[in-house]
């Protein structure tokens, strides 16, 4: 079995929202693209929860051949971490557009599926940290004529269906698909794993495929973005806070609830 999972290289948001608090983040000349130099650059979270799930996959017993892809100007470094998680092969499809729009990616990444061998599963984060927006797979499944199943906090193999268990409002779904299967995963499945030092030093040897979108038989069209971005700014954010006065649980209590009756929010 080969599972296939497609990341994304985004800027560290924890360290972007530090610089939004702190009023330093900039937008360059462009109107659309970030000046800052020093942020750095990571995998996104949902895609190493992916990447984590697969891995439990082969934990459990699933014989299986893991495989990492990515879209991007240079995610050489990022893709060494995937190694050094366990996956088995890496491969980058470098771009000379360093935000292609999700119709494009998706393009490059069922292209590049097909063109591999396939996958039995493809799996992906449920969105990525800086758009959020979680069409990549859905448009992925739909080049692929696969099912897709969203939102996963577990991915078990049961014969020769996948068993997930989708994260839902009204709490946990229970499903079963055949593959071949796009799954995207959520951040309720954990904790993703940390590669130890010697599979550090192991995956620095460890040199990813590069696949240009030229030999993926993609049609020129395919390679045009149909959403291109006019204009990024950063929102002006505002907030206060008041604390409630009172010497014990009970005085606090009472506190809140006859502020919230005089801003009218509760009778």
């Amino acid at each position: 079995m080969r599972i296939l999972v497609c990341v994304k290289e985004v800027l560290d948001p924890d360290a972007v929202n530090n610089y939004a608090l702190a009023g330093r983040l900039e937008i360059g000349a462009d109107g659309k693209s970030l000046t800052q130099t020093t942020i750095p650059r990571l995998m996104n979270g949902f895609d190493e929860q992916a990447l984590e799930a697969a891995l439990r996959l082969r934990d459990a017993g699933a014989e299986c051949r893991i495989g990492v892809v990515s879209v991007g100007p240079d995610p050489a470094t990022m893709l060494k971490h995937a190694a050094a998680l366990g996956a088995d092969e890496i491969a980058a499809v470098p771009m000379e557009d360093p935000s292609p729009d999700y119709h494009v990616v998706a393009a490059l990444l069922a292209a590049y599926v097909r063109s591999s061998g396939g996958a039995d599963l493809v799996l992906c984060g449920r969105q990525a940290s800086d758009d959020d927006q979680g069409v990549v797979p859905a448009l992925i499944c739909e080049a692929l004529g696969m099912p897709l199943v969203t939102n996963a906090r577990a991915v078990e193999q049961v014969n020769a269906a996948f068993r997930i268990t989708r994260v839902t409002p009204d709490g946990d779904e229970v499903v079963e698909v055949s593959g071949p299967a796009v799954v995207t995963v959520s951040n309720e499945l954990g904790e993703p794993r940390y590669p130890t030092a010697a599979k550090k030093i192991a995956a620095r040897r460890m040199k990813p495929e590069s696949v240009a979108p030229g030999g993926l038989s993609l049609a020129d069209e395919d390679l045009q973005p149909r959403v291109v971005a006019q204009r990024q700014f950063v929102p002006t954010v505002q907030g206060s806070c008041e604390f409630i006065q009172g010497e014990t649980p009970a005085e606090l209590s009472e506190a809140l609830v006859a502020r919230l009756r005089q801003d009218g929010l509760i009778q």
